[in-house]
C-alpha cells in the first residue's frame, strides 16, 4: 500500500475529498464566470453523490460549493460537459428500463444551486441510458447511450453513438446515430466475431468531435477498436476507416485523441481488472495522415508492472486530458497527460512519436479507509493546472507541472 505520495516533476498544490464522497467518474469541467470566478464541476461514477462543485479560484484552497444527490442507488452520472452557463449531465442506470436514463440539462449562472432546465430521455426496454458525453461547440453534443428504440443483438452492444441539438437547451433533439453494423436488430450485416477471453462488447465508449474538424467524429468503440466517422451529413454518419486490434489484444478503446497539426491520435484502452489480468492496457500513439488507413506507431512507456501488479486496484490505461477546444482547457500537441488508476497521473513527452518518454508522474498516497488508490481522470486548464480525480475515494487532487 502507497503510504507517501510518489511523484516527479509535478506539484501538489492542493486535496479536496468532497465530504467524503471522492469516488469521480470521467467527468470533469471548468467553468469561468464573470469577474474571473472558476468551478470545477465532476460527475461521481456511483451512487449516492449525483454531481459536486468546487471553486477552484484559488486552487490552494478549493471550496466545495455544491453536491446533489442520485434519485436512487441504481443510476450513475459518469459524464458531464459544461459551456459558459450551461451543464450537460449523462445518466446511466445499471439495468434496462430504469429511469433516469439519458442527458440532463441545466443552468448553473449560480453553482450553488444547478437548475434542471430540460432532459433527454433515453431511457428504453433495451437502454441502461447515457454513459459519456462531448459537447465543446455549444451546439451539438455527441452522447454514446442507449435509446428508447435500441434492439441490440447482444446486451453489451447497447451503447450507440448519438448526435443530439443542444443549442436550444430547453429542448434537446436527436439528429443522427450510427453503431457497428451487425449489432442491432434488422442489420443486414452479421453480428461480429466476439473477443474470446475479454468480450467488453461493441459499445461506443468516447465520441470526439473537433471545431477543426466538424466533418469528422474520432470514436472509441471498446472491442471494435478505432472508429473515424464522416458526419458531414449528421443525420447519416458515413464510415472513414476502422482499426480493430482485438484480438490478439483485449480490447477496450476508451478514448481518441486527434493531434492534427501532426497527423496523429493518442487512443487509450481501459484497464478493467485487478493484478494485471487483462495486461495489456496501454496509451497508443497512432498515425492518422491517411486517414483511411490509421496505423500503429508506438505506446507510451509504462512504469514496473510487476510493482503495480502487486499493489491493490487496477493497473493500466484509463483516459487521457483531451485538449478540449474551450478557453479554460490546455491543448497540447508534445505533452500527453493520461491516468493510470494505482499507477496514479502520468505525463508523457510525444515530440518524437516512436519514442515516447515519460516527463513526470504523481501516485497519491492511499488515502484514510480505501484499500486503493484509483486516479479516474485528468482535466489540464489554460494555466497548466491539473485536475486529477480518483474513483473510489481520494476526490480531487490539484497540481503544477513542474517542467
Amino acid at each position: 500500500m502507497v503510504q507517501q505520495p510518489e511523484t516527479k516533476n509535478l506539484r501538489l498544490i492542493s486535496h479536496h475529498d468532497l465530504a467524503g464522497f471522492g469516488n469521480i467518474g470521467e467527468g470533469v469541467a471548468l467553468q469561468r464566470l464573470s469577474g474571473g470566478r472558476r468551478i470545477l464541476w465532476m460527475a461521481h461514477e456511483s451512487a449516492p453523490k449525483e454531481i459536486t462543485a468546487v471553486d477552484v479560484t484559488d486552487p490552494r484552497r478549493p471550496r466545495m460549493v455544491a453536491q446533489t444527490e442520485l434519485p436512487h442507488q441504481e443510476v450513475r452520472s459518469n459524464s458531464l460537459a459544461a459551456i459558459d452557463d450551461v451543464l450537460l449531465v449523462a445518466y446511466q442506470v445499471a439495468r434496462p428500463g430504469l429511469t433516469p436514463a439519458g442527458m440532463g440539462v441545466y443552468d448553473i449562472s449560480n453553482p450553488e444551486q444547478p437548475r434542471q432546465i430540460s432532459f433527454f430521455d433515453c431511457s428504453g426496454p433495451q437502454s441502461r441510458g447515457t454513459h459519456c458525453i462531448w459537447w465543446v461547440d455549444g451546439h451539438y453534443a455527441h452522447l454514446s447511450t442507449g435509446m428508447p428504440d435500441s434492439r441490440p443483438t447482444n446486451s453489451r452492444d447497447d451503447q450507440a453513438y448519438v448526435i443530439v441539438d443542444v443549442s436550444n437547451p430547453t429542448r434537446p433533439t436527436e439528429v443522427g446515430r450510427w453503431w457497428i453494423p451487425g449489432t442491432m436488430e434488422g442489420d443486414s450485416e452479421p453480428p461480429p466475431t466476439r473477443h474470446p477471453k475479454f468480450d467488453h462488447g461493441f459499445s461506443v465508449h468516447n465520441v470526439n468531435v473537433y471545431p477543426r474538424r466538424p466533418d469528422r467524429a474520432y470514436c472509441a468503440f471498446k472491442d471494435a477498436g478505432v472508429v473515424i466517422l464522416d458526419i458531414s451529413e449528421m443525420a447519416h454518419p458515413r464510415l472513414v476507416s476502422r482499426l480493430d486490434y482485438h484480438p490478439p489484444l483485449p480490447g477496450f478503446t476508451h478514448t481518441v485523441v486527434p493531434l492534427f497539426d501532426r497527423g496523429l491520435l493518442i487512443v487509450t484502452e481501459e484497464a478493467t481488472r485487478e493484478g494485471g489480468e487483462d495486461w495489456p492496457k496501454l496509451v497508443w500513439v497512432m498515425d492518422m495522415r491517411v486517414e483511411t488507413n490509421p496505423i500503429m506507431l508506438a505506446t507510451l512507456p509504462m512504469p514496473d508492472t510487476e510493482n503495480f501488479f502487486a499493489r491493490p486496484g487496477r493497473f493500466g490505461a484509463h483516459n487521457v486530458h483531451e485538449n478540449q477546444p474551450l478557453p479554460t482547457s490546455f491543448v497540447s500537441e508534445e505533452l500527453v497527460f493520461g491516468t493510470f488508476f494505482n499507477a496514479g497521473l502520468r505525463v508523457f513527452n510525444v515530440t518524437n512519436p516512436f519514442r515516447p518518454e515519460e516527463v513526470a508522474y504523481f501516485v497519491p498516497k492511499v488515502p484514510e479507509g480505501a484499500r486503493a488508490n484509483s486516479v479516474n481522470d485528468v482535466y489540464v486548464d489554460e494555466n497548466r493546472l491539473l485536475y486529477a480525480v480518483d474513483r473510489l475515494k481520494g476526490g480531487l487532487y490539484i497540481l503544477e507541472l513542474a517542467i
